[in-house]
């Protein structure tokens, strides 16, 4: 599979048959034009749409006709997992519900977090299951900050993580450089790259790694 993060909470994820994932594309005019990414234009196969804020849920940019998922289903073949969460700590008072979404492309079981916002239960745990890959909000303020971040990672046995919604040159929102993140962890790898091809034997046989992506947007 090829995974390429666009910026904030969305990645393009192709699988080695062409079925193609988009995460949570984002409207750059939203909320006042905050996020200077460039429009994900990608073509989709799916879109997985953790929650309906302009800056998540932008389907009309894409090009063909995408299957939308804000709950579970399957694409051409593969199941899609919806799990729910929420937005904050405070079961969804303060800024509504989230969704999860855990799939497996090309042997890989990801986990897309959305904006969680708070740590995650026994039951979502499970609910979860194995993860490979698990993309993960680290800038806090409307997501689980470094430390919280640290904590998911754990709960979840992550052997892959890449993180995502953090402060970047293009993005003006109230959130935290990736750094505070990567100080939690250990195995860091800036890649220098927005796009990378991932197998399964190239995840850790133990522990975890952290692969850091530029923008490609």
């Amino acid at each position: 599979m090829k995974i390429k993060w666009n910026g904030h909470a969305s990645f393009t994820i192709t699988a080695a048959d062409g079925t193609v994932f988009v995460t949570d594309p984002y409207d750059p005019s939203g909320y006042g034009g905050v996020l200077k990414y460039d429009p994900v234009s990608d073509r989709a196969d799916a879109v997985l749409v953790s929650h309906d804020h302009a800056d998540h849920n932008y389907v009309d940019g894409l090009s063909g006709s995408p299957k939308v998922f804000k709950s579970s289903g399957q694409i051409k073949g593969i199941p899609v997992k919806s799990i729910n969460t929420y937005h904050d700590e405070s079961d969804g008072s303060e800024r509504g519900a989230n969704r999860a979404f855990s799939f497996t492309v090309d042997g890989i079981n990801v986990c897309f977090m959305g904006d969680l916002g708070h740590q995650l239960s026994a039951e979502q745990i499970a609910d979860i299951g194995s993860v490979d890959l698990l993309l993960i909000p680290v800038g806090g303020t409307y997501t689980v900050d470094a430390e919280g971040a640290a904590k998911v990672v754990e709960a979840l046995g992550a052997r892959l993580i890449i993180p995502m919604h953090f402060k970047t040159d293009k993005c003006d929102l109230p959130i935290a450089k990736v750094d505070g993140f990567l100080a939690q962890m250990t195995n860091v790898k800036e890649l220098n790259v927005n796009e990378v091809d991932l197998s399964s034997d190239q995840l850790p046989a133990s522990g975890h790694e952290v692969w850091v992506l530029n923008y490609a947007c």
